[in-house]
């Protein structure tokens, strides 16, 4: 049964990110387009699950398939897409997980520039980041073993935060 904790932002994720970057970079090679450190523990300040979240993207989908066995080499339980058409999820941790990898073909535009849109809404706009840190830290509070909980009571608030997030990447020179 995976433990739902949040905690405050740490100094060490871009440091844990950076050592996943290389191990899955030298895996996924020449396939690989971009990588990104996406999620929570992306975004300097906020209060997160302490889960490293990876985004390769490579030319085209299949070569994670290729290369599943040396990711699963790394530790990485490997899920398929997840629920997710066009992604391969990885985990890697157990119950006491510690990194989340979503590889993405290019033509995922749509889902990668999701994720790079929350990750820099957030990173720009402080009080969200702290509203979202906030609410996190109460629903782990209430379900500390009940994932689907937590993940639940977090919905509205990431629908919402996700499409504020859109309008202002499409209209922002952050990129």
């Amino acid at each position: 049964m995976q433990h739902v904790i949040v905690v405050p932002y740490s100094p060490e994720w871009p440091a844990l990110y950076e050592a996943a970057r290389a191990e899955l970079s030298a895996v996924l090679g020449g396939e690989l387009t971009a990588i990104y450190h996406i999620g929570s523990t992306a975004v300097p300040g906020l209060a997160a699950k302490p889960v490293i979240d990876i985004m390769p993207v490579v030319r085209r989908i299949g070569a994670a398939d290729e290369v599943r066995a040396a990711l699963e080499a790394l530790g990485y339980e490997y899920m398929g897409e997840f629920g997710i058409p066009g992604r391969r999820y990885l985990r890697r941790g157990g119950t006491e997980r510690t990194h989340q990898v979503h590889i993405f073909g290019e033509e995922s535009e749509r889902d990668i520039r999701r994720h790079l849109a929350v990750r820099d809404y957030l990173r720009a706009h402080p009080d969200a980041a702290h509203a979202y840190g906030e609410l996190k830290g109460a629903l782990a509070r209430r379900f500390p073993y009940d994932i689907d909980g937590y993940c639940d009571g977090k919905d509205a608030f990431v629908k919402e935060l996700e499409k504020k997030a859109l309008l202002w990447y499409s209209s922002s020179s952050v990129r």
